[in-house]
């Protein structure tokens, strides 16, 4: 066990931190005085403690918002961290009640995720815990990392996230495609073929330079190429564009399933096999212990486990308690 050094902690006033912590969720000195219920004047002051102690500016004024330097982004999960074990420990108990909490979760989704999580964890979280809100965010790859480290986020939930040495994940379900079309636009088969796949106009989901977007690289391993014309950054726009052209539109089965028969879309199978990773849920492996993320990951299992989404060894988890999880 790490020794305390008593005689440094004593000299410091640990009130700071509770400023600390409050300045770096608000981003505003105003804003985190009327969460403490503290006067501005002594929120400014317990700031310019901070700045003289911790020799670093901390918090920089950009337009109407204080913005965080690396120092303090690199002290938000530790100092947050050990304000909830001190809350819990002055508890006597576990300081997280769904039932009661106000809190913000944030989390990372890739798009086909949005679209299947978004609505039943909402219906889910007003039934269970109305003070609980979700923000769903689409991060670049490369900043998921220091995101989840200084608690930008909560979570991810996409087909690219992995496991690395600083954080935790889990398979949720395999991703498999369909391919969608408007009959009275495009006149093919139920079962689309080969050739016609091949021959028609298409529309896929992309958020990077390219047309063919997340389905390029499984197109190159198969060796088949698409005539794309139509690329966005969300499905619902892919499969509204095949619902008003005559093209098709390769998305996700089970966003094929849930959203095409709304805009009167039929349904077939890729006649192409291509392969895609999995749907991986992922977090910092700081937050293994903290009860609320653990509480949200299962919220989220529950969710896709109703829905019919969650493979199914991944709904036998869903059932038992927090399941043992892999770290690098």
């Amino acid at each position: 066990m790490t020794t305390i050094d008593h005689f440094n902690l004593r000299s410091f006033d640990l009130n700071l931190l509770v400023a600390f912590d409050a300045l770096i969720s608000e981003g505003s000195v105003t804003k985190a005085a009327k969460r403490l219920k503290i006067q501005q004047p002594a929120m400014s002051h317990s700031l310019s403690t901070l700045r003289v102690l911790l020799q670093d500016e901390l918090f920089i004024r950009v337009g109407q918002v204080m913005q965080p330097t690396s120092r303090a982004r690199s002290l938000a999960v530790p100092v947050r961290q050990a304000l909830k074990q001190a809350q819990l420990a002055l508890s006597g108990g576990d300081a997280f009640d769904p039932s009661t909490e106000e809190r913000t979760f944030r989390i990372a989704m890739s798009p086909e995720v949005e679209l299947l999580l978004i609505p039943d964890l909402t219906a889910r979280l007003r039934r269970l815990a109305p003070g609980i809100r979700v923000l769903a965010r689409v991060f670049p790859y490369e900043a998921m990392d220091p995101s989840l480290e200084d608690g930008s986020i909560d979570l991810a939930v996409g087909c690219t996230y992995t496991q690395t040495s600083r954080r935790s994940f889990e398979t949720l379900y395999k991703t498999e495609f369909a391919c969608c079309h408007n009959p009275d636009l495009l006149t093919l088969s139920k079962t689309v073929g080969l050739e016609a796949y091949l021959a028609a106009e298409h529309a896929t989901i992309s958020q990077n330079e390219t047309l063919q977007g997340c389905i390029k690289d499984a197109l190159e391993i198969a060796g088949v190429e698409l005539n794309v014309v139509t690329a966005a950054p969300g499905y619902m726009s892919v499969l509204s564009a095949a619902q008003s052209s005559p093209l098709i539109a390769t998305v996700p089965s089970r966003i094929a399933e849930r959203y095409a028969p709304l805009l009167g879309l039929d349904v077939s199978p890729l006649p192409v096999s291509l392969s895609f990773p999995p749907v991986n849920m992922v977090w910092a492996n700081h937050a293994d212990g903290d009860p609320a993320n653990a509480w949200l990951r299962q919220q989220i299992r529950d969710v896709f486990a109703s829905s019919g989404v969650l493979d199914d060894d991944r709904k036998r988890a869903s059932q038992m308690a927090e399941p043992e999880l892999e770290t690098a």
